[in-house]
């Protein structure tokens, strides 16, 4: 079974590739990802810089009384599993509260929403409630925006063909429709592989990488929390009040909304 550190880093890996989160150390990376394993105080420091995900997997690992990065915890970042369900939703919100609150500016009540909505703390409440790229496509931003949403999700497909580091994968692409966001048609598309993967096999994915395998129970759980979240997205661009500050993104270094740069900034 894949240990928590290694499973952190399959997902962690491809944005911090292509620059986009974490520290520059991607052999360190790398090794971590392909399940060499690293001291674990070096694998905290590690993953404690990639400042998107870090702070889910201790609210995580608090409420649920284990370490952040624990299998089970990493696990529920990234995929979902049943530590959600023993979350307190008081808790929780006080958590992201603290976290955003302040960094989301007028968009706040969007994403207060979304935790009354019954957001949890996952990779897709990051993607689809935190970030300002959803409100984006409502501004009319929807190349690089939707090209961001749909690469940053982790999403499932079926493994068509392999040689090599790559796979052919069959999944549904993220499309803008009717100012919605909504799963378009199959398509194929090669993905590099971080583990042995063979034809039918059901993958999670991120950006350019496959992470996973999924059993039926977390390809089920990865399915539920993103369609939950891409529905309370949708939910809010319907209303009009998920705001992105006006082309504005994160700056993590400095904690303030800068003018949006040609390329995400931490997607994560």
């Amino acid at each position: 079974m894949i240990g928590g550190p290694e499973l952190f880093f399959r997902y962690a890996q491809p944005p911090n590739r292509l620059g986009y989160c974490g520290p520059n150390r991607g052999d360190e990376i790398a090794v971590a990802a392909s399940g060499d394993s690293l001291p674990f105080e070096e694998a905290v420091t590690l993953a404690l810089a990639f400042d998107g995900a870090w702070p889910y997997l201790e609210l995580i690992a608090r409420l649920t009384g284990r370490d952040p990065l624990s299998r089970s915890v990493v696990e529920a970042y990234w995929v979902g599993n049943e530590l959600l369900d023993q979350i307190d939703l008081h808790d929780w919100g006080h958590s992201i509260s603290d976290r955003f609150k302040t960094r989301a500016g007028t968009r706040w009540p969007a994403v207060g929403e979304a935790l009354n909505r019954g957001g949890s703390p996952t990779h897709a409440f990051h993607v689809f409630c935190v970030y300002p790229w959803v409100g984006l496509l409502r501004e009319g931003f929807s190349g690089p925006a939707l090209e961001v949403l749909d690469r940053c999700r982790i999403s499932v497909g079926k493994v068509v063909t392999c040689e090599g580091e790559l796979a052919v994968v069959r999944r549904r692409p993220l499309i803008w429709e009717y100012d919605n966001l909504r799963l378009g048609a199959p398509i194929e598309e090669p993905f590099r592989a971080t583990s042995d993967v063979h034809p039918g096999d059901v993958v999670s994915l991120h950006w350019d990488y496959i992470c996973q395998r999924l059993d039926p129970r977390q390809q089920q759980r990865l399915i539920g929390a993103h369609d939950q979240h891409l529905q309370i997205a949708n939910d809010e661009l319907t209303r009009a009040r998920m705001e992105p500050a006006h082309r504005e993104w994160t700056n993590h270094t400095t904690g303030t909304l800068e003018a949006s740069p040609s390329g995400p900034t931490n997607p994560m």
